[in-house]
């Protein structure tokens, strides 16, 4: 919720808000419940009033206990087929996935024109909220406008680690990496390829930034929905947990 909404010791929730405590969490009037404002500050409170429109709350106790993990992980997602990105933005967000970025590379067989592109990216969006409110966390997830992997790579400067898994790779493990890097680091960059993996152009645009890590996951070829999800979770039990 936006930080104005908090009146003294009362909040008031608006729009999608409304709907999703209302109807989806089926909370009711007297209901104890939990909010996050822009800040992380938790909000301990009571649902006093609800109509269609807005819901009051009452505050009882404040904290600041952010739910959100040490490192900020940025997901560069190559496009999947049928409704495969939601299911990767809804889990990938539970983790702590901080930004989605959908990309096209050589092998990616969706073809998306600009307005489908930006139906599907205000979808994601809404996925990447309800992910975030169900699983409590205090920032909600930003999902990038669709772009090609050439455009990608002049940003790959701004993170400490740029991790690619690639089947193509039988040296270095994404265990090697962990290991062997800073535990300091904030920023982390995950790509993941497409349903048919990275061509060997797509692999030659990522090294030309001079940031990539090509990493394997193991001796076994992952899908393309649980390779994001494995390589965060991994990351997070290594630098988090």
């Amino acid at each position: 919720m936006k930080n104005e909404q908090v009146q003294r010791d009362k909040i008031c929730l608006l729009g999608e808000d409304v709907n999703h405590i209302k109807n989806v969490l089926r909370y009711k009037v007297g209901d104890d419940i939990q909010v996050c404002d822009e800040s992380e500050m938790r909000y301990f409170t009571k649902i006093e009033s609800m109509t269609n429109h807005e819901i009051w709350l009452k505050i009882l106790d404040l904290s600041f206990d952010s739910t959100e993990p040490n490192i900020k992980i940025t997901l560069y997602q190559a496009l999947p087929k049928s409704d495969k990105m939601d299911f990767i933005i809804q889990k990938c967000t539970e983790l702590g996935v901080i930004d989605f970025v959908p990309v096209i590379t050589d092998r990616v067989i969706v073809k998306i024109d600009e307005k489908n592109g930006t139906k599907k990216v205000e979808r994601w969006s809404k996925i990447a909220e309800e992910a975030a409110k169900q699983s409590g966390r205090q920032v909600i997830p930003h999902v990038e406008n669709i772009t090609k992997l050439e455009n990608i790579v002049e940003n790959l400067s701004k993170y400490d680690i740029v991790i690619v898994p690639y089947e193509c790779e039988k040296d270095c493990t994404l265990k090697n990496i962990l290991k062997s890097t800073d535990v300091n680091i904030q920023n982390i960059a995950v790509i993941i390829g497409p349903e048919g993996g990275f061509s060997e152009k797509d692999i030659e645009r990522l090294e030309n930034s001079g940031k990539v890590s090509k990493v394997s996951l193991g001796r076994r070829i992952l899908r393309t929905e649980t390779a994001g999800i494995a390589t965060v979770s991994m990351m997070l039990y290594e630098y988090e947990l």
